[in-house]
C-alpha cells in the first residue's frame, strides 16, 4: 500500500497533540485555548508541547 499525498494529507489532519482529549469534528468536542501557553503557542522560545504551537487543544463540552 502506498502513501499517496492525499494519504498523507489525511494522517496529518488527524494529528493529536498530547492536550487533545479526540479528534477535530468529533461530536462532544470543542476548541479551547490552550491551558498551557494561554492561547500563544509559545513556552518562552519554544512552540508549546502541549498544544503542539497551535494555542488550541480539542476537548470535551457539555456532560451530564
Amino acid at each position: 500500500m502506498s502513501n499517496t499525498p492525499r494519504d498523507q494529507a489525511a494522517s496529518d489532519k488527524t494529528k493529536l497533540n498530547p492536550g487533545d482529549q479526540a479528534e477535530p469534528g468529533t461530536p462532544g468536542t470543542g476548541e479551547n485555548i490552550c491551558p498551557e501557553c494561554k492561547g500563544s503557542g509559545r513556552i518562552g522560545a519554544a512552540a508549546c508541547p502541549i498544544c503542539g504551537g497551535t494555542g488550541k487543544i480539542i476537548e470535551g463540552i457539555g456532560g451530564a
